[in-house]
């Protein structure tokens, strides 16, 4: 019989200690129920992986104003950059869709990894039971008193037990196998996105999205002298045959048109293929085993959603779960399914429709090319079409 190192009992064990894991922990902990999160990754790993991050506005109330920050500082507010509205453009030419003159709301512009910088100081301020840099976790017996074992960095074997484990671990995640019965929804896309990271000024003062007969283009940024940028490329694309020159050549050729626009360049000092697709699992539990962001469900990035529905499905399964510990009544955990996956699917709708209007596919055709290019003009000159993307970007409203 293998000798246990330690053996630990908890109310809530959340594999995965990313925005979505630690999120829950936050808001369980000040609902004073208790909580253990394991993560295979360092803090050093996960604070150092750049990350993209666009915050709707009630993520940024969910870290704002949930005790996240110590002394009043709320670092999303006074670091995050606030952008009201983004630009479409297409046939070279840029068109501004107004979040805030159209839905009286705006996102903020927040890096992923400032959100886990700022939810893991939470939970250390708070002493919060925190274990990275674990190996060979596995969850067991989720139909009735789960356990969750792992390895320490010197490979002793430790175990946990609790009354129900939160399954946060990401895309590859081994929590989603547990849940029995359950069925996978998902769409490949034939395209992936060529990311950048480089060093230069801004180009815009907000995002643009653009459409071009060269393919999709991102352009974003990070601060007043590091930018984001993306171009849409084949999932094989090897970034070892792209040059700066190269790059730079390809982006300002998407961009380009009758008004002059041009990007500021400058050294590309990252370069990552970023392959995408769109995915639900059904049901997001089985047994006293949850599932909660990237676990559960992926979207293709070009409508901003993942980070935000991570964090809605911290929000709704903490109050859950709050409700069914202190019921002992396991059967209100049905109704965190039922709010997350409203949220979920209109948000895949939301994504497959940006990721399609932006996007060109192989084999496109006139006809193709010249329906998507109706369909941009009349959603810009449209204040109900402008509006229906505002919404959608800005979020909404809690259920």
């Amino acid at each position: 019989m293998t000798t246990v190192a330690s053996r630990t009992r908890t109310q809530v064990a959340v594999v995965g200690g990313g925005p979505a894991g630690l999120m829950l922990s936050h808001l369980l902990h000040r609902a004073r129920v208790e909580t253990v999160v394991v993560d295979h990754r360092t803090v050093h790993e996960i604070e150092t992986t750049q990350r993209a991050g666009m915050l709707e506005p009630d993520s940024v109330r969910l870290l704002a104003e949930t005790g996240v920050y110590a002394n009043g500082q709320k670092r999303v507010l006074t670091e995050g950059d606030r952008h009201g509205g983004i630009y479409l453009r297409f046939d070279g030419e840029s068109h501004r869709v107004d979040f805030e003159d159209l839905v009286g709301a705006c996102v903020w512009l927040y890096p992923q990894t400032e959100v886990f910088v700022d939810l893991h100081r939470a939970r250390t301020r708070d002493d919060g039971d925190l274990r990275y840099g674990i190996s060979a976790t596995a969850v067991h017996d989720v139909a009735d008193g789960p356990r969750v074992s792992y390895r320490d960095a010197e490979g002793a074997p430790h175990e946990i037990t609790a009354d129900l484990v939160v399954g946060a671990d990401g895309s590859h995640s081994i929590c989603r196998d547990l849940v029995p019965e359950h069925r996978r929804h998902h769409r490949e896309y034939p395209f992936a996105w060529f990311a950048i990271l480089c060093e230069a000024p801004k180009s815009a003062p907000e995002l643009i999205y653009a459409r071009s007969d060269r393919g999709f283009a991102l352009i974003t940024q990070r601060t007043e002298s590091v930018q984001r940028m993306y171009f849409q490329c084949d999932p094989a694309e090897d970034t070892a045959a792209w040059s700066d020159d190269r790059i730079w050549s390809e982006l300002q050729a998407r961009l380009a048109g009758p008004d002059g626009f041009t990007l500021k360049e400058g050294p590309v000092i990252e370069r990552t293929v970023l392959p995408f697709r769109s995915f639900v699992q059904t049901p997001l539990s089985g047994g006293r085993l949850l599932l909660a962001g990237d676990a559960a469900h992926t979207v293709p990035p070009t409508g901003a959603k993942g980070l935000n529905l991570a964090l809605a499905d911290a929000r709704v399964l903490a109050e859950v779960v709050e409700r069914a510990l202190a019921t002992r009544d396991l059967g209100v955990l049905s109704d965190y399914e039922d709010r997350a996956l409203a949220r979920v699917w209109k948000a895949q709708q939301f994504s497959y429709w940006m990721t399609t209007m932006l996007h060109r596919a192989d084999g496109t055709t006139d006809f193709d090319e010249q329906r998507q290019r109706s369909e941009l003009a009349g959603l810009v000159a449209s204040r109900a079409g402008s509006t229906y993307l505002a919404e959608g970007y800005t979020g909404w409203p809690n259920t």
